[in-house]
Protein backbone atom coordinates (compact mmCIF):
# COMPACT_ATOMS: atom_id res chain seq x y z
CA UNK A 1 0.00 0.00 0.00
CA UNK A 2 0.89 3.24 -0.98
CA UNK A 3 0.24 6.57 0.73
CA UNK A 4 -2.66 8.66 -1.33
CA UNK A 5 -1.15 12.09 -0.84
CA UNK A 6 2.89 11.07 -1.13
CA UNK A 7 3.41 7.56 -2.37
CA UNK A 8 5.65 6.54 0.41
CA UNK A 9 4.65 3.37 2.43
CA UNK A 10 1.20 3.59 3.69
CA UNK A 11 0.77 2.83 7.39
CA UNK A 12 -3.27 2.55 7.74
CA UNK A 13 -6.38 2.31 5.08
CA UNK A 14 -8.88 4.73 6.23
CA UNK A 15 -12.46 2.28 5.51
CA UNK A 16 -14.74 5.78 6.07
CA UNK A 17 -12.98 7.73 2.65
CA UNK A 18 -10.73 4.63 1.15
CA UNK A 19 -7.55 6.79 1.21
CA UNK A 20 -4.19 5.41 2.01
CA UNK A 21 -1.71 7.29 4.50
CA UNK A 22 2.10 7.05 5.31
CA UNK A 23 3.23 7.91 9.02
CA UNK A 24 3.39 11.75 8.83
CA UNK A 25 0.24 12.22 6.46
CA UNK A 26 -1.83 10.07 9.08
CA UNK A 27 -0.16 11.93 12.23
CA UNK A 28 -1.22 15.40 10.73
CA UNK A 29 -4.79 13.97 9.63
CA UNK A 30 -5.03 12.32 13.07
CA UNK A 31 -4.32 15.90 15.32
CA UNK A 32 -6.36 17.93 12.22
CA UNK A 33 -9.65 15.62 13.17
CA UNK A 34 -9.40 15.98 16.81
CA UNK A 35 -8.56 20.06 16.41
CA UNK A 36 -11.59 20.28 14.43
CA UNK A 37 -13.62 18.15 16.92
CA UNK A 38 -12.20 21.04 19.56
CA UNK A 39 -13.21 23.89 17.40
CA UNK A 40 -16.37 23.01 16.19
CA UNK A 41 -17.59 22.21 19.26
CA UNK A 42 -16.31 25.17 20.99
CA UNK A 43 -14.48 23.24 23.82
CA UNK A 44 -11.32 24.92 24.90
CA UNK A 45 -10.85 28.63 24.69
CA UNK A 46 -7.98 30.62 25.72
CA UNK A 47 -6.91 31.36 29.24
CA UNK A 48 -8.10 28.17 30.37
CA UNK A 49 -7.10 25.23 32.51
CA UNK A 50 -7.60 21.97 31.50
CA UNK A 51 -7.94 19.23 33.48
CA UNK A 52 -6.93 16.11 31.74
CA UNK A 53 -8.03 12.46 32.80
CA UNK A 54 -5.06 9.96 32.46
CA UNK A 55 -5.24 6.13 33.51
CA UNK A 56 -2.29 5.92 31.32
CA UNK A 57 -4.05 3.71 28.49
CA UNK A 58 -4.25 4.37 25.27
CA UNK A 59 -7.44 6.75 24.42
CA UNK A 60 -6.11 8.74 27.66
CA UNK A 61 -2.30 8.86 27.19
CA UNK A 62 -3.38 9.52 23.07
CA UNK A 63 -5.15 12.69 24.65
CA UNK A 64 -2.73 14.12 26.45
CA UNK A 65 -0.12 13.66 23.87
CA UNK A 66 -2.53 15.12 20.86
CA UNK A 67 -4.04 18.02 23.16
CA UNK A 68 -0.25 19.25 24.00
CA UNK A 69 0.91 19.57 20.13
CA UNK A 70 -2.17 21.02 18.72
CA UNK A 71 -2.74 23.57 21.84
CA UNK A 72 1.06 24.40 21.50
CA UNK A 73 1.42 27.99 21.08
CA UNK A 74 -1.86 29.08 23.10
CA UNK A 75 -2.26 30.33 25.96
CA UNK A 76 -4.36 27.03 28.10
CA UNK A 77 -2.76 25.20 30.65
CA UNK A 78 -3.08 21.06 30.61
CA UNK A 79 -2.92 19.56 34.25
CA UNK A 80 -2.78 15.81 34.39
CA UNK A 81 -5.77 14.11 36.80
CA UNK A 82 -4.68 10.58 37.36
CA UNK A 83 -7.60 8.13 39.50
CA UNK A 84 -6.19 5.32 41.62
CA UNK A 85 -9.13 3.19 41.36
CA UNK A 86 -7.43 0.18 43.26
CA UNK A 87 -7.74 -2.70 41.43
CA UNK A 88 -5.06 -5.07 41.78
CA UNK A 89 -2.41 -6.51 38.92
CA UNK A 90 -3.95 -3.84 36.63
CA UNK A 91 -3.51 -0.26 38.06
CA UNK A 92 -0.69 -0.39 38.95
CA UNK A 93 0.98 -1.00 35.50
CA UNK A 94 -1.02 1.95 34.46
CA UNK A 95 -0.26 4.71 36.75
CA UNK A 96 3.32 4.58 35.64
CA UNK A 97 2.63 4.74 32.02
CA UNK A 98 0.58 7.76 33.20
CA UNK A 99 2.86 9.01 35.20
CA UNK A 100 5.38 8.73 32.16
CA UNK A 101 3.59 10.45 29.76
CA UNK A 102 3.05 13.30 31.88
CA UNK A 103 6.78 13.93 32.78
CA UNK A 104 7.80 13.64 29.24
CA UNK A 105 5.11 16.39 28.05
CA UNK A 106 6.47 18.55 31.08
CA UNK A 107 2.54 18.80 32.64
CA UNK A 108 1.51 18.83 36.39
CA UNK A 109 0.02 15.47 37.34
CA UNK A 110 -2.53 15.34 40.04
CA UNK A 111 -3.11 11.78 41.88
CA UNK A 112 -6.12 10.97 43.75
CA UNK A 113 -7.25 7.71 44.66
CA UNK A 114 -10.59 5.64 45.84
CA UNK A 115 -8.49 4.52 49.50
CA UNK A 116 -7.80 8.51 50.05
CA UNK A 117 -11.22 9.65 48.76
CA UNK A 118 -13.56 6.77 49.60
CA UNK A 119 -11.28 4.72 52.79
CA UNK A 120 -11.58 1.52 50.58
CA UNK A 121 -10.32 0.74 47.05
CA UNK A 122 -12.82 -0.89 44.53
CA UNK A 123 -11.53 -4.58 44.51
CA UNK A 124 -12.60 -4.14 49.02
CA UNK A 125 -15.76 -2.44 47.69
CA UNK A 126 -17.15 -5.25 46.09
CA UNK A 127 -15.80 -8.09 47.61
CA UNK A 128 -19.16 -9.93 48.18
CA UNK A 129 -21.06 -7.80 46.42
CA UNK A 130 -24.06 -8.35 43.69
CA UNK A 131 -23.47 -4.99 42.25
CA UNK A 132 -21.50 -4.65 39.10
CA UNK A 133 -18.41 -3.43 39.68
CA UNK A 134 -18.27 -0.77 37.04
CA UNK A 135 -21.10 1.08 38.73
CA UNK A 136 -19.52 1.80 42.11
CA UNK A 137 -15.94 2.43 39.51
CA UNK A 138 -18.12 4.35 37.31
CA UNK A 139 -19.86 6.68 39.54
CA UNK A 140 -16.85 7.50 42.02
CA UNK A 141 -14.31 7.89 39.56
CA UNK A 142 -16.56 11.07 38.07
CA UNK A 143 -17.11 11.84 41.71
CA UNK A 144 -13.59 12.29 42.36
CA UNK A 145 -12.67 13.77 38.91
CA UNK A 146 -14.87 16.50 39.31
CA UNK A 147 -13.87 16.94 43.03
CA UNK A 148 -10.06 16.97 42.05
CA UNK A 149 -10.80 19.25 38.79
CA UNK A 150 -12.94 21.96 41.19
CA UNK A 151 -9.52 21.95 43.49
CA UNK A 152 -7.12 22.46 40.87
CA UNK A 153 -9.41 25.45 39.31
CA UNK A 154 -9.81 23.60 36.00
CA UNK A 155 -12.44 25.36 33.47
CA UNK A 156 -13.07 22.00 31.85
CA UNK A 157 -12.51 18.31 32.43
CA UNK A 158 -11.28 16.51 28.60
CA UNK A 159 -11.92 13.05 29.18
CA UNK A 160 -10.75 10.40 26.68
CA UNK A 161 -13.81 8.65 25.24
CA UNK A 162 -13.25 7.59 22.00
CA UNK A 163 -15.86 7.00 18.61
CA UNK A 164 -16.45 3.48 19.99
CA UNK A 165 -17.04 4.45 23.25
CA UNK A 166 -19.51 7.02 22.01
CA UNK A 167 -21.50 4.33 20.13
CA UNK A 168 -21.45 1.72 22.80
CA UNK A 169 -23.27 4.34 25.23
CA UNK A 170 -25.66 5.47 22.60
CA UNK A 171 -26.73 2.13 22.00
CA UNK A 172 -26.58 0.79 25.49
CA UNK A 173 -29.39 3.72 26.19
CA UNK A 174 -31.35 2.41 23.42
CA UNK A 175 -31.39 -1.03 24.60
CA UNK A 176 -32.08 0.07 28.00
CA UNK A 177 -35.15 2.58 26.75
CA UNK A 178 -33.58 5.33 28.86
CA UNK A 179 -34.24 7.90 26.17
CA UNK A 180 -33.53 10.82 29.57
CA UNK A 181 -29.91 9.16 30.46
CA UNK A 182 -29.33 9.00 26.50
CA UNK A 183 -29.85 13.07 26.56
CA UNK A 184 -27.91 13.53 29.16
CA UNK A 185 -25.14 12.65 26.88
CA UNK A 186 -24.86 16.45 25.69
CA UNK A 187 -25.82 19.03 28.15
CA UNK A 188 -27.54 22.26 27.24
CA UNK A 189 -25.78 24.16 29.97
CA UNK A 190 -23.28 24.46 32.68
CA UNK A 191 -24.52 23.02 36.13
CA UNK A 192 -23.29 25.00 39.49
CA UNK A 193 -20.13 22.54 41.24
CA UNK A 194 -20.04 20.46 38.09
CA UNK A 195 -17.25 21.03 35.77
CA UNK A 196 -18.13 20.65 32.29
CA UNK A 197 -16.51 17.84 30.11
CA UNK A 198 -14.95 17.91 27.02
CA UNK A 199 -14.55 14.62 24.59
CA UNK A 200 -11.75 15.84 22.10
CA UNK A 201 -11.40 12.13 20.55
CA UNK A 202 -14.88 11.65 20.45
CA UNK A 203 -14.41 11.05 16.40
CA UNK A 204 -11.86 8.97 16.83
CA UNK A 205 -11.99 5.33 16.08
CA UNK A 206 -10.15 3.00 18.89
CA UNK A 207 -7.68 1.68 16.10
CA UNK A 208 -6.75 4.56 15.22
CA UNK A 209 -5.99 6.08 18.37
CA UNK A 210 -3.60 2.92 18.96
CA UNK A 211 -2.19 3.97 15.72
CA UNK A 212 -1.52 6.64 16.80
CA UNK A 213 0.21 6.21 20.04
CA UNK A 214 2.48 3.53 18.07
CA UNK A 215 3.33 5.77 15.95
CA UNK A 216 4.75 8.41 18.13
CA UNK A 217 6.54 5.73 21.07
CA UNK A 218 3.48 6.68 23.27
CA UNK A 219 1.68 3.30 23.76
CA UNK A 220 1.61 1.43 26.54
CA UNK A 221 0.41 -2.16 26.39
CA UNK A 222 -1.52 -3.10 29.73
CA UNK A 223 -4.44 -5.94 30.25
CA UNK A 224 -8.06 -5.20 30.44
CA UNK A 225 -9.81 -4.44 33.71
CA UNK A 226 -10.77 -7.58 35.46
CA UNK A 227 -14.31 -6.27 35.82
CA UNK A 228 -14.79 -5.35 32.11
CA UNK A 229 -16.02 -8.41 30.99
CA UNK A 230 -18.66 -8.18 34.20
CA UNK A 231 -20.68 -5.40 32.28
CA UNK A 232 -23.35 -4.88 29.66
CA UNK A 233 -20.90 -2.35 27.85
CA UNK A 234 -18.55 -5.62 26.86
CA UNK A 235 -21.52 -7.43 25.54
CA UNK A 236 -22.70 -4.51 23.49
CA UNK A 237 -18.81 -3.51 22.51
CA UNK A 238 -18.21 -7.00 21.08
CA UNK A 239 -21.98 -6.29 19.26
CA UNK A 240 -20.35 -3.32 17.60
CA UNK A 241 -17.34 -4.14 16.79
CA UNK A 242 -19.25 -7.21 15.09
CA UNK A 243 -21.58 -4.86 13.09
CA UNK A 244 -18.83 -2.82 12.49
CA UNK A 245 -16.41 -5.38 10.63
CA UNK A 246 -19.31 -6.24 8.43
CA UNK A 247 -21.26 -2.74 7.56
CA UNK A 248 -17.94 -0.76 8.09
CA UNK A 249 -19.29 2.82 9.35
CA UNK A 250 -21.96 1.50 11.69
CA UNK A 251 -20.31 3.32 14.72
CA UNK A 252 -19.89 6.51 13.17
CA UNK A 253 -23.90 6.31 11.56
CA UNK A 254 -24.77 5.57 15.28
CA UNK A 255 -23.23 8.62 16.91
CA UNK A 256 -24.41 10.59 14.10
CA UNK A 257 -28.13 9.52 14.48
CA UNK A 258 -28.11 10.11 18.15
CA UNK A 259 -26.84 13.74 17.49
CA UNK A 260 -29.68 14.10 15.03
CA UNK A 261 -32.05 13.02 17.34
CA UNK A 262 -30.40 14.82 19.60
CA UNK A 263 -31.15 18.66 17.58
CA UNK A 264 -34.61 17.39 16.79
CA UNK A 265 -35.27 17.12 20.70
CA UNK A 266 -33.82 20.17 21.96
CA UNK A 267 -36.83 22.02 22.63
CA UNK A 268 -38.69 19.29 23.78
CA UNK A 269 -36.13 17.87 26.62
CA UNK A 270 -35.40 20.50 29.35
CA UNK A 271 -32.05 20.06 31.24
CA UNK A 272 -32.85 19.21 34.49
CA UNK A 273 -31.65 21.53 37.40
CA UNK A 274 -29.40 19.89 39.74
CA UNK A 275 -29.11 20.54 43.71
CA UNK A 276 -26.48 20.08 46.57
CA UNK A 277 -25.99 16.67 48.12
CA UNK A 278 -26.95 17.07 51.83
CA UNK A 279 -23.85 15.35 53.07
CA UNK A 280 -20.67 16.01 50.84
CA UNK A 281 -22.19 19.33 48.90
CA UNK A 282 -21.67 17.86 45.44
CA UNK A 283 -24.39 18.48 42.68
CA UNK A 284 -27.26 15.64 42.56
CA UNK A 285 -30.25 14.37 41.47
CA UNK A 286 -32.11 14.76 44.88
CA UNK A 287 -30.94 14.94 47.93
CA UNK A 288 -27.71 12.74 48.36
CA UNK A 289 -25.38 12.25 45.32
CA UNK A 290 -24.87 8.91 43.82
CA UNK A 291 -21.61 8.61 45.09
CA UNK A 292 -22.96 9.23 49.10
CA UNK A 293 -25.65 7.03 48.54
CA UNK A 294 -23.15 3.90 47.42
CA UNK A 295 -20.60 5.11 50.54
CA UNK A 296 -23.39 4.06 52.96
CA UNK A 297 -24.45 0.99 51.50
CA UNK A 298 -20.59 -0.47 51.44
CA UNK A 299 -20.36 0.92 55.19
Amino acid sequence: MKCTICGSPAVISLKRNGNYLCLDHFISYFEAKVEETVLSGGMIAEKERIAVAVSGGKDSTALLFCLYRILSGREVELVAITVDEGIAGYRDDTIQAAKAIARQLGVKQHMVSFREEYGSSLDRMVLGKRVAPCTYCGVFRKHALNRAARTLGADKIATGHNLDDEAQTVMMNYLKGDLERLMRLRPRRAQKGLVPRIKPLRMMPEKEIALYCMVNGIFFQSRECPYASLSLRAEVRDMMNSLESQFPGTKLSTVQGFESLDQRMKGDWAQMDLAACRKCGDPCVGERCKACQLLEEIK
